[in-house]
């Protein structure tokens, strides 16, 4: 999950002809210009810093020299014009927290909500719906920050009907490496919004979004299909009629849904836009595509739908938030799989995964597809352009893979598990029959291979626009594009 954060190196610009080399010179220093600056930070050892500090992934804590806090664009401006050098996943950086800067501006006239870059998923979602009864598009956890699950894709359960939430992003403003404010839209920057619409942690900090939103619908029914996936047999057969179903164009467009997968139960679950009666009929050829039943269908309007997949979490999230796991998480988006990869993967899920007695989960996503608002020709139009790498139809699942414990550390024996569940996929696969979605990111990946694996056809471009915007990497982090030479 994607938390409103960036993190800038502890390098103060006024201080680079001579280097500090005692971590607790550096934080004074950078204390002491955020506070000559007037930008709020949390004071060290405080219960603001201790709250900031603390990540969602317990498995990867990382010790920031100082925790800025703004509430205006200037005071990102100013934190920006302090730090020489760095984006996130590791020690020692700045840490620009913009979970304070959370307002949600619905214009009635234009219907294009101006959302500030620290808000969460669950009060977007909420403001959107009181001030005029509108939606955007984006996923099912309320604690998730809007910056980083938009800028990377944002998938939900209105994404095959509406797009992802990468989609809806009309414009935003952008604080530069050289602490200058731009705007991004199709008129201005037109290349910094296309390489935000995909790839936006390697360009700047931005600071807030214009998204396009749709009419919440009035009536929309929350489903679940208990599959009969209990050997590898019947996962690679039904797996492959679900797949065959898809690609042929049979899912309705205002269906969403995915597999998800546990130790306890499989299951295809998902959200119909419209009635439970509409959704009773729409379903029915695809359970007898897979010989299953539908086991629950229950309507709601758009906020209540919300909050059945929050399973009794809050939706209307702010600071401060606390939420924490600890686990480790992996991701692929595929074409449909060959039937080498469809043996593979059931019998490792069947012969390994079933066989782990940690709370593990992998979600497959219903991501392509003929109808799918992700794949088709209106993102595709000349008048919409996006760095996200996933517009093939073909690409028909996006999946996270996800595997935690509830106490203590996770195990160092742990990470194979994960490892060896994709590897069964990408071993039976063509290089160009998959790839991965930074919004699950994997840390243990290498720089060159994570952004290839992030970024494939769009790397290029990335690279050349990174060269333009943002040269000495200001806004690095170990798996961020480097700028072209």
């Amino acid at each position: 999950m994607w938390l409103p954060l960036i993190f800038l190196t502890a390098t103060a610009a006024p201080i680079l002809a001579n280097p500090l080399t005692s971590p607790l010179n550096k934080r004074a220093a950078i204390d002491d210009c955020l506070k000559s600056a007037g930008v709020p930070a949390d004071a060290q050892g405080s219960s603001d810093w201790r709250a900031d500090v603390n990540p969602f992934n317990q498995r990867l804590p990382y010790t920031p020299v100082a925790i800025a806090v703004p509430t205006t664009v200037e005071h990102i401006q100013d934190a920006v014009s302090y730090a020489s050098f760095g984006l996130g996943g590791e020690n020692g950086h700045l840490v620009v927290e913009l979970d304070r800067m959370s307002k949600v501006t619905l214009d009635k006239t234009t219907n294009i909500a101006d959302v500030q870059a620290g808000a969460r998923l669950g009060h977007v979602a909420t403001e959107l719906y009181k001030q005029g009864k509108r939606a955007f598009s984006h996923g099912t956890c309320p604690g998730v920050g809007v910056g980083g699950h938009s800028l990377h894709g944002g998938f939900g359960f209105s994404s095959h009907t509406y797009g992802l939430a990468v989609d809806r992003i009309a414009a935003a403003t952008v604080v530069l490496a050289n602490s200058t404010v731009v705007t991004a839209s199709p008129t201005e920057n037109p290349d910094l919004l296309w390489a935000l619409r995909g790839a936006g942690s390697n360009f700047g900090i931005v600071a807030s979004f214009k998204f396009n939103t749709f009419a919440a619908p009035s009536q929309v029914t929350a489903f679940q299909i208990n599959l009969p996936w209990n050997s590898a047999s019947s996962i690679a057969s039904g797996w492959g009629k679900l797949q065959d179903w898809l690609a042929a164009g049979n899912m309705p467009k205002e269906m969403n849904m995915r597999v998800f997968g546990s130790p306890g139960q499989t299951q295809l679950q998902g959200l119909y836009h419209g009635s439970s009666s509409a959704l009773r009929t729409a379903v029915q050829p695809l359970l007898s595509t897979l010989g299953a039943s539908l086991s629950n269908a229950q309507q709601y309007d758009w906020m209540g739908a919300f909050t059945y997949y929050t399973y009794g979490g809050t939706v209307d999230v702010t600071h401060p938030y606390n939420t924490v796991e600890t686990f480790y998480s992996k991701s692929l988006v595929t074409t449909a799989l060959p039937s080498a990869a469809l043996n593979s993967v059931a019998n490792y899920w069947i012969n390994t995964a079933k066989r782990v007695s940690r709370d593990w989960f992998i979600i497959i996503d219903v991501h392509g597809g003929p109808k799918s608002a992700i794949t088709s020709t209106i993102t595709n139009s000349a008048n919409y352009t996006s760095s996200y790498a996933y517009r093939a139809p073909e690409y028909l699942f996006l999946y996270e893979l996800y595997d935690r414990v509830n106490f203590g550390s996770y195990p160092n024996n742990g990470f194979s598990f994960l490892d060896g569940w994709v590897k069964s996929f990408t071993d039976n696969m063509k290089q160009e029959q998959w790839v991965m979605y930074i919004n699950y990111a994997d840390p243990t990946m290498k720089r060159a291979e994570a952004v290839g694996n992030y970024h494939r056809g769009s790397l290029s471009r990335l690279q050349k626009v990174k060269a333009q915007y943002d040269p000495n990497e200001v806004f690095y982090y170990p798996q961020g594009v480097e700028p072209a030479k």
